[in-house]
């Protein structure tokens, strides 16, 4: 009886209490509230599932820019790949080969960019479309249309399309070289064929180069998650601008992993406007072999540089050459923009079109030197446009002049080799001489077209000349 006293006595305590300390308490938190102290207020329902209070997101974004990115199909066709071993005409006739090789219908997706409402004109990426018979562009509204490739440039890997349509929406270009590492970006596209998606990183890198993957490299790298589809489609910032053309990724597997690369909006837009203008890139050059100023050769030349490029050759009757220039010139900077290595100066002089005067700060001992040149129409440089995926990022001319060799053999001379290239990759390099593909001469790139389509599916074999001995080495 008596712990059934103290039980209730209890209860009645903790009433009085609960009666007279609750509100206050309740007071004193919505005061803190109120003024903001101690912890961020709780989110408010007013009705179950609805947030009141505002949320931070990219909707609006998206929604002004979703309608310029569209998905695009292709079905084409490619060369059929032979069994290596059907190579040989025995074992062909052993086993009742053709002798070619049927080729074999494809079907590929990726994404693409409305640049030109009026006209109609998409950016996409140049493997998106590669080997096309037929090029369907579907938009955000759903309607489909049949494109029409108005041109490509293989060694930045750029395309431009053209559809027939009214009430297009085009995305506005941003200042790409305004990026700063750690900007926030979103990527648009159309990954694994899902349809549009949208995905939100940062710029974790810029310039980023020597990748093998185009011609001319100058990446943004971004954490955005881009995707196998995501080819050929926008990254922009957080204003809606076009600052990039999502192109490829770092992956082991297939799948991303954080490293994804877009083309900056500059070097595509200069293309494409090229492209849309003559129906390819005229590239100029001012004809120079050039290299990376490393602090060793800095101290070894004694020259005052920790950044520029580095002439090692200048090519006679070039416009370097009239110009002044000499090899161990330092190349500092291009139209008052400083050059930090020679991928920069190529990727510089490589958006120009040949005639362009070109203002060069060169530093040549303990001395600079302001030259004016005006450049020179690139000769006869390969590309995937006009070769192969094998030959893209080097530049392919006949022997020069006054080449050593010139009067004494017949082949092709390699005027450059870009780093981390397939050519590079394979032991090419600048001023080497290709005498032979698989055992054929060659003297035009129309035979080294010939030679390489005759090695579709295996490697090819080539006969190089360098300096005063020769090789030869398997071109995958």
């Amino acid at each position: 009886m008596k712990r059934v006293l103290i039980g209730i006595a209890a209860i009645a305590l903790a009433g009085v209490l609960a009666w007279h300390y609750v509100p206050q308490f309740r007071d004193l938190f919505e005061q803190r509230a109120e003024t903001g102290a101690g912890t961020r207020p709780p989110l408010v329902l007013e009705q179950p599932g609805k947030v009141t209070a505002a949320m931070p997101s990219l909707n609006p974004v998206l929604t002004r820019v979703s309608g310029a990115v569209v998905n695009i199909s292709v079905e084409g066709t490619r060369p059929g790949a032979m069994n290596p071993l059907l190579e040989d005409p025995f074992f062909r006739r052993f086993f009742g080969a053709p002798e070619a090789v049927p080729e074999q219908k494809s079907n590929s997706v990726g994404s693409g960019v409305i640049i030109d409402a009026r006209n109609g004109y998409i950016l996409t990426n140049r493997h998106v479309i590669a080997d096309a018979d037929r090029i369907e562009v579907t938009l955000t509204d759903r309607r489909e249309l049949q494109a029409k490739l108005v041109g490509s440039d293989a060694e930045i890997d750029i395309a431009v399309l053209k559809v027939e349509a009214a009430d297009l929406v085009a995305m506005p270009v941003g200042d790409s070289g305004a990026l700063k590492t750690g900007d926030f970006v979103v990527a648009l596209g159309n990954p694994f064929g899902l349809g549009q998606t949208a995905t939100l990183g940062i710029v974790s890198a810029l310039g980023r180069s020597g990748l093998g993957i185009e011609g001319y490299e100058d990446f943004i790298q971004t954490d955005a998650s881009i995707n196998p589809g995501n080819s050929g489609g926008a990254l922009v910032d957080l204003a809606g601008n076009l600052v990039g053309v999502n192109t490829a990724i770092l992956s082991r597997t297939g799948g991303n992993i954080g490293i994804g690369f877009a083309i900056p909006a500059s070097m595509a837009m200069r293309a494409a406007e090229q492209i849309i203008e003559h129906g390819e890139v005229q590239r100029g050059q001012i004809g120079v072999t050039i290299q990376d100023v490393t602090p060793e050769l800095a101290e070894a030349m004694r020259i005052k540089a920790w950044s520029g490029a580095l002439v090692s050759n200048v090519m006679r009757g070039s416009p370097a050459e009239r110009a002044g220039l000499r090899a161990g010139d330092v190349i500092t900077r291009v139209n008052d923009e400083a050059i930090a290595g020679g991928t920069q100066l190529r990727n510089r002089i490589g958006l120009m079109r040949p005639g362009e005067e070109v203002r060069l700060q060169v530093l040549r001992g303990g001395g600079t030197l302001d030259v004016t040149l005006q450049l020179a129409e690139r000769q006869a440089a390969s590309s995937r446009a006009e070769l192969g995926d094998r030959f893209a990022g080097m530049s392919i001319t006949p022997i020069p002049e006054g080449h050593p060799l010139a009067q004494e053999t017949r082949g092709l001379y390699v005027q450059a080799v870009s780093p981390g290239s397939k050519a590079a990759r394979a032991g090419i390099q600048g001023g080497d001489i290709i005498v032979e593909v698989d055992r054929n001469p060659v003297e035009t790139l129309d035979d080294l077209r010939r030679a390489e389509g005759a090695a579709a599916g295996r490697p090819m074999l080539l006969h190089i000349l360098r300096g005063s001995g020769s090789l030869f080495l398997a071109m995958p």
